[in-house]
């Protein structure tokens, strides 16, 4: 595939930086060719400053609207022609930033609401790991029930004590064989409430949490994303999930 000159993929970044690295790497590995020419313009922003979408969420931090604005114009100059953020709950606030960018966002959650629908009319449940304020803002809730897809999702301690532990140990860089390990128990509950695949809705815990510690298929939106912007340069038009 040559990637057509009129199209540059602007990432906004930094929510954490390894899960952007990991994007990007995705990204890569998702583009079919055969030599350098044939892979994407890309433009990467990576801003670790943009303050905790979580905790803007929840009431506790600042929100993070100027700063993920700030990094689309940033894109835009650099001459990016379409956004895409890794980062599942910064699309809690992509409503304000949308219609002022001045540019398409694929948008990364309904990609993979998308996706699920895709799989077929047996799949009627999916569980979710995210973070807490991606669980209170109801983003993965929205976009599944226009596909007739129950979601479940851990209880309070398992969210806190599970999920979260394990976020904050990747965001860190200190995750090891015990963070998948709680990602993996978490998962398991998801499965046992009748999930019929589990969607790692955080872009850190797939670097927590493989695929084969997980006995339904495990969704990465990652690479969901991912595909759909391949898909995106390939067609020479935005997909339903450009905002």
């Amino acid at each position: 595939m040559s990637a057509p000159t009129t199209e540059i993929i602007g990432i906004l970044g930094g929510m954490g930086p390894a899960a952007t690295a990991d994007f990007y790497a995705k990204l890569v590995a998702t583009t079919p060719g055969a030599s350098d020419q044939d892979h994407l313009r890309t433009v990467i922003w990576s801003d670790p400053t943009i303050p905790d979408r979580t905790q803007a969420l929840l009431g506790d931090g600042p929100d993070p609207t100027p700063w993920l604005l700030d990094g689309s114009r940033v894109l835009r100059e650099a001459g990016a022609t379409v956004i895409a953020i890794p980062c599942n709950t910064a699309h809690a606030f992509v409503p304000r930033i949308a219609d002022h960018v001045g540019l398409p966002i694929v948008h990364m959650i309904g990609e993979v609401a998308r996706h699920l629908g895709a799989m077929g009319p047996g799949l009627r449940t999916a569980g979710l790991l995210a973070t807490t304020g991606t669980v209170r803002a109801g983003l993965y809730q929205d976009w599944l029930d226009r596909f007739g897809i129950r979601l479940v999702l851990p209880d309070a301690a398992g969210q806190d004590e599970e999920v979260m532990t394990a976020i904050r140990a990747v965001k860190s860089g200190a995750y090891d064989d015990t963070t998948t390990a709680l990602l993996s128990r978490a998962a398991q509950r998801l499965i046992e409430q009748g999930a019929q695949a589990v969607i790692a809705g955080c872009t850190e815990i797939p670097l927590g949490l493989p695929e084969d510690a997980v006995d339904v298929p495990l969704i990465d939106p990652a690479v969901i994303l991912a595909r759909a912007l391949v898909q995106r340069v390939r067609t020479g038009a935005a997909t339903g999930g450009a905002v």
